[in-house]
């Protein structure tokens, strides 16, 4: 796709480190954000939960997550790599759906890593037509992974419900509505979609609103000045007190302990 400056994106490669600055528990809870995210993991291993299905990955994996997609991961100890973070419209070629894919060669593995090191490279000089530069290193990014073969079995039923609930979660209306509204929504009984979801995701479907639910409040709190009565009510929940009670009994500190907490953290 020709540049367009008038059809703005932007692009940031950094540390996998860069994913979690206030915290493990920005990775390791279910949770969407509004970048698409390609992480290049070049060393360790850990577990990934992804579009539904929970799975590990290790050595050389690229993970590909669009925006709006739902997802967590637990990044083990050892684990280092890269992420690209794309804001805007979709670059094509990269796919609309997340993809979980391991670069077997060692040409590959090359390639990709002098992408991440060419994009670091401009984004910290920026030269005349840096911008430029750095979109067609994602294009070509974004052809390495398309190449790559992976699995396309057929999606049995229940993946196809776990895959919508987390659909529906991951909106930024999800906690209006209780897992069991979501179930009903999805012409399904809570028991089947708790069943459904814990066989696909390691998790049941009440865990995975709770994580959303927490991983969003927690972001708020950090991130933004709005009383935590305001956030509490963009976030469902009947009232401030309730608020309290979930923030306190998931982390062991209130809500306005934590934003004090993460503000006192060195930059």
């Amino acid at each position: 796709m020709p540049f367009d400056s008038d059809f703005p994106r932007e692009f940031h490669a950094a540390p996998l480190v860069r994913l979690a600055p206030d915290g493990g528990w920005q990775t390791r809870l279910a949770h969407s954000r509004c970048d698409h995210l390609l992480i290049w993991i070049s060393r360790g291993q850990g577990r990934l939960f992804l579009n539904g299905e929970q799975r590990g990955f290790g050595l050389h994996s690229v993970i590909f997550i669009p925006a709006g997609t739902l997802w967590s991961a637990d990044f083990g100890r050892q684990c280092l790599g890269q992420v690209l973070m794309m804001s805007g419209p979709l670059l094509p070629p990269f796919p609309e759906e997340p993809v979980h894919k391991r670069f077997a060669s060692l040409q590959e593995q090359t390639s990709l890593a002098g992408h991440f090191e060419a994009i670091s490279r401009e984004q910290a000089a920026r030269e005349p037509h840096w911008n430029r530069a750095v979109q067609a290193r994602c294009e070509l990014a974004a052809v390495a992974l398309q190449r790559q073969p992976g699995a396309a079995g057929k999606q049995t039923a229940a993946q196809r419900l776990c895959r919508a609930y987390c659909q529906r979660i991951a909106g930024p209306q999800a906690g209006q509505f209780s897992m069991a509204e979501h179930a009903t929504a999805l012409n399904v009984t809570p028991t089947h979609l708790t069943r459904v979801c814990k066989a696909a995701a390691g998790k049941t479907a009440a865990t995975l609103l709770t994580e959303r639910q927490l991983h969003a409040a927690r972001t708020l709190l950090i991130s933004s000045e709005l009383p935590i009565r305001d956030i509490a009510a963009r976030l469902g929940f009947g009232s401030a007190a309730y608020f309290t009670r979930f923030i306190t009994q998931h982390t062991g500190e209130s809500p306005s302990g934590l934003r004090v907490s993460a503000r006192r953290k060195p930059q």
